[in-house]
């Protein structure tokens, strides 16, 4: 994500991403849309469009799982807890969900506490709770102690990443509405089917009567008036424990969004809750060949089966050459690795994912050239070389034949 120090004037700005300090693309959105690179000598970077003198810091991707991300910086100044150089590249690793958790309860206080889903890298970061959208308290404790009495809805985030806000909570069960998720990122194969799942509380004798789901524009507003309609490709679920889920079979790219439950208690006003909805991302796959799609036998290349985003699920994929499975598939991972690559390598490749067998990337060819063919070419350039390097020799030794030849003539009497 690219972010700034201080709140931009305009809204919404653009933003503009490097990758090798190379114009890649510009959007309206902070997030990166693009395949992440695991490799080390690929850096991204990023600027706001208007400022693009003042651009981040250049940063390669180490690892992406579901719970966080790790990545450095060619710079040390973003980690200047580690006691480093500026000038020397140092190592993150960011959560990618925060999350509130009820500890205990004693008397008139409960306590709450403010996790992550992966270990923070700085071990003395500060929290901030917020109370119905709006700054309560700063804490370099993870843990906060509030009145079991209290019927706000609360949430927290982590100092210096308040853009990943957790989702609310309510102090006790049925002291106020509110909703969280279960997960607040979801990144989805095109075709497949996603269950978006939500948990809600509510006021004593106020059970809601209704719930919908809104689907949310780039810029935040809702799309229509009316709720995601049950029918078609959607439908509904209701479970035990305030459980409610969102079904979307057969995904298309254009259902990647901000998804919100909103509540209502009969047909009274809905509960219009300012708590971070869903993010889902739905992308394909496709398949890239390093070093590249053409190359000569004896050369090691690596196919890439490869999503816009990291998917939710651990994945075992498939490799298909000219349509059909390579063997074993139990084995086989998102990184194909031919070493040494030979003739009988070359042909279309494909990929899908285990889960979804049905889905696969578009081919791409691999082109595996005769190591023959190469020497070749390499023989006959040294043969060339070989027969053009004396001509300039024999000419400048004729010369100077020529030129001997006249001194002494000069020299006769």
């Amino acid at each position: 994500m690219c972010r700034t120090s201080c709140p931009l004037t305009e809204n919404p700005a653009a933003y503009i991403w490097y990758k090798n300090r190379k114009y890649l693309y510009q959007d309206s959105s902070p997030w990166y849309r693009e395949l992440v690179s695991s490799e080390e000598a690929v850096r991204y970077s990023c600027a706001i469009k208007g400022y693009e003198d003042h651009r981040a810091p250049e940063v390669s991707v180490d690892s992406v799982t579901s719970t966080c991300f790790s990545v450095t910086y060619a710079k040390g100044r973003m980690c200047s807890y580690q006691q480093k150089s500026e000038d020397e590249p140092c190592s993150v690793t960011y959560p990618r969900e925060v999350r509130v958790q009820r500890q205990s309860a004693a008397g008139g206080y409960a306590v709450l506490k403010c996790t992550t889903s992966c270990p923070l890298s700085d071990p003395q970061t500060a929290f901030r709770w917020y109370q119905d959208g709006h700054t309560l308290i700063h804490s370099e404790s993870p843990l906060f102690a509030v009145s079991r009495f209290n019927n706000k809805r609360l949430s927290c985030a982590v100092k210096g990443h308040e853009d990943l806000l957790s989702a609310t909570v309510c102090v006790e069960d049925e002291s106020c509405w509110s909703v969280s998720y279960v997960s607040r990122r979801i990144c989805a194969l095109q075709g497949s089917s996603v269950n978006i799942s939500s948990q809600y509380s509510y006021l004593r004798n106020q059970q809601p009567m209704f719930k919908y789901w809104y689907k949310l524009k780039q810029s935040g507003e809702e799309d229509a008036q009316n709720g995601i309609e049950a029918g078609g490709r959607v439908s509904y679920h209701d479970r035990m424990n305030n459980n409610h889920i969102m079904s979307i079979k057969e995904l298309r790219k254009k259902d990647s969004a901000e998804y919100t439950l909103r509540l209502r208690a009969g047909y009274g006003e809905q509960k219009r809750l300012d708590a971070p909805g869903v993010t889902l991302v739905v992308t394909g796959l496709t398949v890239t060949m390093t070093p590249s799609a053409v190359v000569t036998e004896g050369q090691r290349v690596t196919l890439t089966c490869g999503t816009t985003c990291p998917l939710t699920e651990d994945s075992n994929y498939i490799w298909y050459l000219n349509r059909r499975p390579l063997t074993p598939p139990e084995t086989q991972k998102k990184h194909l690795v031919l070493d040494p690559v030979s003739s009988h390598h070359a042909g279309n490749y494909s990929c899908a994912v285990k889960t979804h067998e049905r889905i696969s990337s578009y081919e791409k060819t691999l082109t595996v050239q005769a190591f023959w063919n190469s020497m070749a070419i390499i023989n006959a350039v040294r043969l060339t070389v070989a027969l053009l390097l004396p001509l300039p020799l024999l000419v400048f030794h004729l010369w100077l034949r020529k030129k001997k030849k006249t001194w002494t003539s000069g020299a006769e009497p």
